[in-house]
């Protein structure tokens, strides 16, 4: 159910990869880079483009619309297959490794015939690496630790993509005769970031049109299984899809029931029990007369337990029940919380859309302020220099409170080097609204240095953020490894914020480390990281991984009134 956008940068990045491995030009496959990631944030359709449309988009010439046009036609484009046909299929396989590339990945195959995830796992604990050059023995655990994340995140897929398959479904069985109620459930509605299987419930009196309408999708590649209450398919992406149907007057059991988590359903049923009641997915009963008690709604559920309603997110059996039971619930943060993003890019430097439209598209979501934090100088590829971003500055200033009055701060995005410095001197940072310092390479220093790097970065005075704080990407690159206890309590103590990125493949910090970090007085900033238009809408990911680590607007930075987000990013402690 991808857009047609996600598929051709699919296949770029890809071509890109394949170009790497064969020894290509390192400019052809950084150009097919960038194309992909140009593609893949166009906010228009690109099936509906012809060979101009297409290079009217940033990165794309010629050569690569014409290639686009080719799969878009044909499904195939030639030179890809032809690429393909050059490398054997195990060396494929290889670099889906998180932290092992290309060069590595072909160098593995020629030199030891390796050819496979399981053959190579093998080889390193044979110790059959060792004198292979540039397979060191921290390489070796590197690679060990990307099969483990690959073989953790088995046949689970990202939020983002599960929630656009899920929405979809949910809008095609909404509009069949019948239906009362459709939504889903199970770990997507939780907000989880990969998903196993997708759950679907509907509320009608019938299940025989809902049933078949699901297998009649133009998306649906296969079915699993067909019954009466419940159906399962598999999609064209290869995602499973469960489907169930509820009588109307089971539906909030139902909901409470299928959205989990399964150890927040002990909890609920133990409840049930103490005063002679019995839960399941069509009601909550009494024992002894069999009589529905409540059904219709969630809310309703939850209140004859005893229980206000509890926020999906937080039903993990992380203490939700106990504190519900005490009246000490949070109310978690929300969208229509947030009144700005503090960290976005733009075409200055490794953004898609320039910052007039990237100004635009915040205003149309009716924020109050919007911050523009491109990259500094130390991240080379970038070309950032001391007169861009001034330049910008200049433009930004120009554009401030033009858009139903929305306020412009003008940010960067800093480097923390190895020893924990950033790009610019404090006398040039005094003249930005905010920084966000990022990590962005030397990921493999050890837990002390990692440490100090970070800390060092939270006592700059010039700080306000510190932007994905782990590295991490979700099933491709772990977090690097630092005393976070230690950093955390560095940031509360010098009022520096950790980010939540909402890109769907971050989500860093996740939610185990926002309730550590929440414990020790931090504040977060819910940011999208966004490089493209379309990347804005991202927010809605960050917002439910700070719900997930119980989260209020209080403990938010940009859900703050200006004045009061100003006096924070001051650093004096008036914040």
């Amino acid at each position: 159910m991808a857009r047609a956008n996600e598929e051709v940068e699919a296949l770029l990045q890809e071509y890109a990869d394949l170009v790497a491995i064969t020894g290509g030009d390192a400019f052809k496959a950084r150009a097919y880079e960038k194309a992909a990631r140009a593609i893949g944030g166009h906010p228009a359709d690109i099936s509906h483009l012809d060979a101009d449309g297409l290079r009217d988009i940033p990165n794309v010439g010629r050569s690569i619309a014409e290639k686009v046009i080719e799969y878009l036609r044909t499904g195939t484009v030639a030179v890809v297959e032809e690429r393909r046909a050059k490398i054997p299929a195990g060396v494929r396989e290889l670099i889906t490794i998180p932290t092992l590339g290309p060069k590595k990945a072909m160098r593995l195959y020629e030199d030891l015939h390796i050819s496979s995830v399981s053959e190579l796992a093998a080889a390193i604990e044979a110790d059959a690496l060792a004198d292979l050059k540039g397979f060191g023995e921290k390489t070796q655990e590197n690679i060990l630790h990307g099969i483990r994340l690959m073989q953790q995140a088995g046949g689970r897929i990202p939020i983002h993509l599960a929630l656009d398959t899920a929405e979809e479904i949910v809008a095609e069985l909404s509009q069949v005769t019948g239906c009362k109620r459709c939504t889903y459930a199970g770990s997507l509605r939780r907000m989880r970031e990969t998903i196993g299987d997708i759950d679907i419930l509907v509320a009608a009196k019938r299940s025989a049109p809902f049933m078949e309408a699901l297998e009649t999708l133009p998306s649906t590649a296969e079915v699993i299984a067909h019954g009466e209450k419940k159906t399962s398919i598999r999609t064209t992406k290869g995602v499973q899809v469960d489907l169930r149907v509820l009588p109307p007057d089971s539906w909030g059991a139902g909901l409470q029931y299928f959205t989990g988590s399964k150890a927040h359903n002990i909890r609920t049923r133990t409840i049930a029990v103490r005063p002679g009641l019995k839960l399941s997915e069509y009601g909550l009963f009494d024992t002894g007369s069999g009589e529905s008690v409540a059904s219709r709604s969630e809310e309703e559920v939850y209140a004859r337990l005893g229980l206000p309603w509890i926020p999906p997110t937080l039903r993990e059996d992380r203490g939700e029940i106990q504190a519900a039971v005490r009246g000490e619930l949070p109310e978690v943060v929300t969208e229509r919380d947030v009144r700005g993003d503090l960290h976005t890019h733009t075409d200055l430097t490794d953004g898609l859309a320039s910052l007039e439209a990237m100004v635009e598209a915040a205003a149309e979501r009716g924020y109050a302020y919007y911050a523009v934090t491109d990259h500094a100088p130390n991240l080379y590829m970038q070309r950032m220099t001391d007169e861009k971003i001034l330049a910008q500055r200049e433009e930004l200033r120009a554009l401030d409170g033009a858009h139903h009055g929305m306020r412009l701060l003008h940010g960067t995005e800093l480097n923390i080097s190895a020893e924990g410095d950033v790009d610019w001197p404090g006398a040039f940072l005094v003249g930005f609204d905010l920084c966000v310092a990022s990590l962005h390479s030397h990921f493999d220093l050890d837990r002390r240095a990692m440490t100090r790097r970070l800390v060092r970065a939270c006592e700059n005075p010039h700080v306000n953020i510190i932007g994905h704080p782990t590295t991490r990407l979700i099933g491709k690159r772990p977090g690097v490894d630092a005393d976070w206890d230690e950093v955390f309590a560095a940031c509360a103590r010098t009022g520096t914020a950790l980010e939540i990125n909402a890109q769907p493949d971050r989500l860093d910090l996740c939610d185990e480390d926002i309730l550590r970090a929440r414990q020790h007085g931090v504040k977060f900033a819910v940011n999208t990281d966004a490089h493209s238009v379309l990347h804005l809408a991202h927010l809605r990911y960050g917002v439910a991984t700070a719900q997930r680590g119980w989260l209020t607007a209080d403990d938010v930075i940009n859900t703050w009134p200006l004045r009061r987000l100003r006096r924070f990013l001051a650093k004096d402690g008036s914040g």
